[in-house]
């Protein structure tokens, strides 16, 4: 009997996180620290668990739901739901429409698969049916105006054709920086606004009409295939040769060694660019992993881990429905209702706020994920880690939206130059991250507050080097004070990008202080993080004693 523990397990999240070699597992094991599971000082912060848990889910159900004095600001904003007669929480529209279309989407999902199936039976070339289906499913999804995306898609490819290395990957980069500006200003560009006789076109648009708003992971692909097609020009060996010299291929070789020269031709980037279960909202898969797995399914891609991985969703899909019926957070945030409520249950409704934010990209991205594991393609795992098992900033960036990380890192950090300009290469990325997601001031404000956040860690790590300090008793118990003021910052920047901008977080800080009860909480609050933090600092080393370090 399987042991239902097994549906958590790293290698069902993702098969990279596990060390390719008993070497690599043997030296993580000899570096890592005994355990202090069984410890009195870890006894001691079991007990603050068992009573500090279920105070928190108390602080937010009783602050947000029916019982809240200010209940009646945000009832109108609810829905019924169908758990135990109770309202539902469906006032993030980003989330409410994903959850509308779930039904739709799994429809697609069992007709993908189905058609797949056939089409090997028949051996139609895989590109060729990315390209048949895809075609299909873009044009109920936007209708005519996939003309429109063919149009941009068909100028992006024109840079690789006519223009050398350097000026092709900076026309590329203005090109897709200014369709992001564009998208926005011109939502879409109706056919009636270009040309007035076109005005009857824009009859149809499909069962997602803005396609604007889903086409900024399109930028991201457009990017990397100009950018592995010119990196290919520089790098003549190609991937099919480094197979016949090696029987495997690492991740690192499948991206950085592009395929043979005739594979970047204009089909095989259409297939990449609207390849249907990561075309809506990824993960990110570069241009030459996506070649390499559409001929060489990976070895770690089997049935019984994509099944359990699709259970693991549904686990968090259920979780999501829970909060949205029992904690009414979003509908509160969104209505500024703050007034009258504790230190407590304001701090309460502001971190159950951000398990919405993180569930509510979680599940999208696990459902595509899957989508095309069952398509025998393995996409990066955007989500690594619970939101409420992160304590650095640099790592929680680097496992939050995974894929996108390791796009920024490949297209945009290590081409600017890496870590010789941290700081302003950071400062950088986080701008176009805070543009790419939506070009509005607040995510700007989130952007330039992340890279600012990130400074104090790095400069401690400079100042108290782990070689010099790690063997100090006081070095474990120092970090978890760094650790508890990097999560602070953490919550009011992602509070202030994605949940209630700069005012809503003002307000929520000034009416946690503005009583008296609110500086002793935010001590006592604090000491509880620090406990926290010390049992994230316990689950990596546990991890550590197994021969796994995926550092983040």
């Amino acid at each position: 009997m399987t042991n239902p523990l097994r549906l958590f397990a790293l290698d069902v999240l993702d098969a990279r996180l596990v060390p390719d070699s008993q070497d690599k597992i043997n030296q993580t094991k000899r570096n890592a620290p005994p355990s202090r599971w069984r410890t009195p000082e870890f006894y001691f912060y079991y007990l603050v668990h068992i009573v500090c848990v279920p105070l928190m889910f108390w602080g937010a159900m009783s602050g947000s739901n029916e019982n809240s004095r200010n209940y009646e600001v945000y009832s109108d904003k609810l829905e019924q739901g169908w758990m135990m007669g109770r309202k539902v929480d469906n006032s993030d529209a980003q989330y409410s429409g994903f959850r509308g279309k779930i039904p739709v989407l799994t429809s697609a999902i069992i007709l993908h698969f189905i058609l797949r199936k056939l089409s090997l039976a028949f051996k139609i070339p895989r590109i060729s049916f990315d390209l048949g289906f895809a075609a299909i499913f873009l044009s109920a999804l936007h209708g005519v105006s996939v003309l429109k995306i063919v149009a941009i898609y068909s100028i992006n490819y024109s840079f690789t054709r006519y223009l050398p290395s350097k000026s092709g990957m900076i026309s590329t980069w203005i090109f897709c920086i200014a369709i992001l500006f564009l998208n926005e200003m011109y939502e879409g560009y109706k056919f009636g606004s270009l040309l007035p006789v076109l005005g009857v076109l824009d009859g149809y648009c499909g069962l997602l009409p803005r396609w604007d708003v889903n086409f900024n992971f399109s930028i991201l692909r457009m990017i990397s295939y100009n950018y592995d097609y010119y990196q290919s020009l520089a790098t003549p060996t190609d991937i099919e040769k480094k197979q016949r010299d090696e029987k495997e291929i690492s991740e690192r070789d499948r991206i950085d060694i592009g395929p043979p020269k005739h594979e970047y031709n204009f089909l095989t980037y259409m297939s990449y660019l609207v390849y249907t279960p990561l075309y809506i909202a990824g993960p990110i898969l570069t241009f030459n992993d996506y070649v390499y797995q559409s001929k060489h399914p990976l070895p770690s891609v089997n049935i019984k881990r994509t099944m359990l991985y699709g259970l693991r969703m549904l686990f968090c899909m259920l979780v999501m429905e829970w909060i949205l019926h029992y904690m009414y957070v979003i509908a509160l945030s969104n209505s500024h209702a703050w007034e009258g409520l504790s230190p407590f249950q304001i701090s309460m409704v502001g971190f159950f706020n951000l398990k919405t934010i993180w569930l509510k990209l979680l599940i999208p991205w696990r459902l595509f994920r899957f989508w095309a594991l069952l398509d025998k393609i393995d996409a990066p795992e955007n989500m690594l880690r619970c939101m409420s098992d992160n304590y650095s900033a640099s790592a929680f960036w680097r496992a939050w939206h995974r894929s996108f990380n390791r796009w920024t890192t490949r297209y945009l950090y290590i081409p600017l130059g890496g870590s010789n300009h941290a700081i302003r290469n950071m400062l950088a990325v986080f701008t176009f991250v805070a543009f790419w997601h939506d070009i509005q001031l607040r995510l700007l404000a989130w952007g330039w507050l992340i890279t600012l956040f990130v400074v104090p860690e790095v400069a401690a790590k400079l100042l108290f080097p782990a070689k010099k300090w790690a063997s100090s008793p006081l070095y474990r118990h120092m970090c978890a004070l760094g650790a508890v003021a990097n999560i602070y910052m953490m919550m009011i920047a992602n509070l202030v990008g994605f949940a209630i901008g700069l005012d809503g977080v003002r307000d929520m800080i000034y009416d946690i202080f503005s009583t008296w009860s609110g500086i002793p909480y935010f001590i006592a609050i604090s000491g509880v993080l620090f406990v926290g933090v010390q049992v994230m600092f316990e689950v990596r080393a546990s991890e550590a004693r197994r021969g796994i370090n995926i550092r983040y």
